[in-house]
């Protein structure tokens, strides 16, 4: 087999293996959890062969160079394949726990495994339509783990998470028609594929389409306006579930807002028009508007979920700047916010599971009670303000630095203050549960403390996003240098 074939078995074999996971013999637990467990081993295998072995391109289906379905993997691909099948496993593990007294676990655990497929064909796509069809796919695979509950406001949020993403996807689509008509090619091309005696005279429309294109695949990252399906699609998934969608799901949208401004309408062309400017503002709304709702909110999950809607959009503001060093934080913040809102996710399906408390009114004490998952919390909490040496603190400062440099009238001063503010106002909603938590006050009733830490299914990911957190702010060098060298061929 030629090795570039190498490149499918991490899309197809989450595909295969959830037409398996309900086969008779994996009814019982034990089957099926050393089933799932070792398939998602496997899939981090291949996807790291994939990532270091594999340098051609694979094409299964093509009328022309635009319209093909075919795969390969860059810089980008490696970071974000890696980074999905890294938190896939994880959440499986996780979900031994978490989700052993569930119904339905097959179905969920079927459609954990697609989504995931989905979401690796979204990251190997060499074109703009394979892009667009791994984006669809992924969306369609990954609702049913936020309709999985089948509670009221479950079918609310999945029937937004679906409606969002579908009309954002639509918007996308619109751009891949007009860089059909006015590229060279929709191949993924460092700098873009414009072509310069096509496009005169058609500046404003091709500005548009790259806008409105930004603004669809943005949705999926919660980018204002089009932001409102993921406080209310997350805190509704089970907990893994909502882990992944919080911290991976919504980089599929950042992912595709990178292969359409860099390598598709390229930089140079977005650089200094309206939709620049716009979109940078927009990104600073949401950062904002983020990090207020989840001051104001006293659910737990929903909190962590406007808390992403904040937190993606410090990645998209980096991409608007259209600046090297902006860029480079950007993709490190894609990594370090993957890791630190699942570790602060599985934290909330933690004390869920083990003590029922959804709101954070409720939490007093809890560190008592569960001190190893409170202090992961605790760890990733100063990792997502900023605090240093932790990974967070890192990326915001390529974040700041990018944009002191870009010098963008305006936005390149309001950027580093909004996102000052946003980390105050994260830290105001995240360190208050970690005080009362740990200091829970003289008043409070110790004699009734029960230990109540869950299992190694859901202690060990803990702690390996935890270290994550810590590592990519003592060695970010991993990451940036990746990034570093792709920013220098796009920007």
């Amino acid at each position: 087999m030629d090795i570039d074939y190498i490149l499918l078995i991490p899309a197809l074999l989450p595909f295969a293996a959830a037409l398996t996971m309900n086969a008779k013999p994996l009814k019982s637990t034990g089957p099926r959890r050393f089933f799932l467990v070792s398939v998602l081993v496997l899939e981090l295998i291949f996807t790291a062969v994939s990532a270091f072995a594999v340098r051609g391109t694979v094409t299964l289906f093509a009328l022309d160079e635009s319209l093909s379905v075919s795969f390969r993997i860059d810089g980008l691909g490696r970071i974000f394949s890696l980074l999905v099948a890294v938190m896939w496993l994880l959440s499986g593990l996780f979900s031994q726990e978490y989700m052993a007294h569930e119904e339905n676990t097959g179905r969920y655990y079927v459609f954990l495994l697609l989504s995931q497929g989905a979401l690796m064909l979204l990251t190997y796509a060499a074109n703009y339509l394979t892009m667009y069809l791994g984006f669809e796919f992924m969306t369609l695979l990954s609702a049913p783990l936020a309709l999985h509950t089948q509670t009221d406001a479950a079918r609310r949020g999945g029937f937004k998470y679906l409606f969002y993403s579908v009309f954002g996807a639509c918007l996308g689509l619109f751009g891949f028609f007009v860089l059909h008509t006015y590229g060279l090619s929709t191949v993924f091309t460092p700098g873009g594929v414009l072509d310069p005696a096509r496009t005169v005279g058609h500046e404003g429309l091709i500005t548009a389409a790259a806008f409105l294109s930004v603004i669809g695949f943005g949705a999926k990252a919660g980018m204002f306006p089009l932001h409102a399906w993921l406080p209310a699609a997350h805190p509704e998934a089970p907990a893994g579930a909502s882990a992944l969608l919080s911290g991976v799901i919504t980089k599929a949208g950042v992912l595709s807002v990178i292969r359409v401004v860099y390598y598709q309408f390229g930089a140079d062309f977005l650089r200094g028009t309206w939709a620049q400017y716009t979109w940078l503002a927009l990104t600073l709304i949401t950062v904002f508007l983020g990090s207020m709702l989840a001051y104001k909110e006293k659910l737990f999950k929903k909190r962590l979920a406007y808390s992403t809607v904040s937190q993606v959009s410090y990645i998209l503001f980096g991409l608007a700047l259209l600046e090297p060093t902006a860029f480079t934080g950007a993709v490190l913040h894609v990594v370090v916010h993957s890791a630190i809102k699942n570790c602060l996710f599985f934290t909330a399906g933690a004390v869920i599971l083990k003590t029922g408390k959804k709101d954070v009114r409720e939490l007093r004490g809890i560190g008592k009670e569960m001190p190893i998952t409170m202090w992961c919390f605790t760890l990733c909490s100063l990792g997502l303000v900023g605090i240093p040496p932790l990974g967070g603190f890192v990326s915001k400062w390529y974040l700041a630095q990018g944009s002191l440099a870009s010098g963008i009238p305006i936005f390149s001063w309001l950027g580093p203050v909004t996102l000052l503010v946003s980390a105050l106002l994260t830290a105001g909603y995240l360190f208050p549960i970690t005080v009362s938590a740990f200091l829970p006050g003289s008043n409070f009733d110790y004699s009734a403390v029960q230990r109540r830490e869950p299992t190694r299914w859901i202690t060990v990911p803990l702690l390996i996003l935890t270290a994550l957190t810590l590592i990519t702010g003592l060695f970010p060098g991993i990451i940036t240098s990746v990034a570093s060298t792709v920013a220098g061929t796009l920007c």
